[in-house]
């Protein structure tokens, strides 16, 4: 586990960078949006979103505000208002998945896809491809693919268990709205047990804010666990090194390893 805290630190560290260096080193609190006459498109008009892109946040460990703990790097939460409107019941599930996430947490723990939205603010890049009827999103971890339709079909009838979900999109002016359903209930949205149903109902908005940010939001309802919808929301930063590629990442591989290095060290 320390390996894959190491990994993700050295990652932020040189999106940090990268970032500072593209704006002259000076941060800024969020992208400023360009003009839409500026902004780079495909052929059929549509803001180019086709890259590899990161997020520059703690948001995998914990969505809300969060101090340093044992290989958990401190962070300021991207939920609005920094408050998740559990059930009373939810939110007892919720603290014991806290009190037994390194052991539970099926990212950390067990080396499942993460599900969405997390896939999206993991310490791991993505890529973007996209076309005039669909756009993949595939993450560096365990190569988690997503295929968002944008062709106009509809979500499949009755209710599928797919740990990414079924996404569908739609162009709204510049802004690309996803509306994604059919998920299983193994997945968390971060290492401090935040969880969902399988009635979980995400809209995402990705909008082009300019040539290297994109400015990411997500509705998330789940009327068995919340009580009202709650939204996040957080820039993704185009990776811009030369011939940037989303590499291998196998988890599981990398457990096996931690695992087996546990008992060698048991048996001295």
């Amino acid at each position: 586990m320390r390996k894959w805290l190491v990994a993700s630190l050295v990652i932020i560290a040189a999106v940090a960078a990268l970032t500072l260096l593209g704006c002259g080193g000076q941060p800024s609190s969020s992208p400023v949006p360009t003009s839409a006459s500026s902004l780079p498109r495909t052929p059929d008009g549509h803001p180019n979103l086709n890259g590899v892109w990161q997020v520059l946040n703690t948001a995998s460990w914990d969505v809300q505000d969060h101090h340093a703990q044992l290989e958990v790097p401190p962070g300021q939460g991207v939920v609005e208002g920094n408050e998740i409107p559990y059930k009373p019941e939810a939110l007892a599930q919720k603290q014991e998945n806290y009190k037994n996430r390194r052991t539970a947490d099926p990212v950390k723990a067990r080396g499942l896809l993460p599900g969405v939205p997390r896939v999206m603010y993991m310490p791991f890049p993505i890529q973007i491809t996209q076309t005039p009827k669909y756009v993949t999103i595939v993450s560096e971890y365990l190569r988690a693919l997503r295929i968002v339709y944008t062709d106009g079909t509809q979500h499949p009838a009755g209710h599928i268990d797919f740990w990414m979900g079924d996404s569908r999109g739609r162009w709204e002016g510049d802004t690309l709205v996803v509306d994604a359903i059919h998920f299983n209930n193994e997945t968390w949205f971060d290492h401090a047990g935040n969880f969902h149903s399988e009635a979980l109902h995400l809209v995402e908005r990705l909008t082009l804010a300019g040539p290297d940010h994109i400015n990411y939001e997500v509705t998330v309802e789940d009327p068995q666990v919340f009580t009202k919808p709650w939204k996040m929301s957080m820039p993704l930063y185009r990776r811009k090194e030369p011939n940037v590629r989303i590499l291998e990442y196998d988890a599981g591989g990398l457990l096996d390893e931690d695992s087996e290095r546990q008992a060698d060290e048991k048996k001295k």
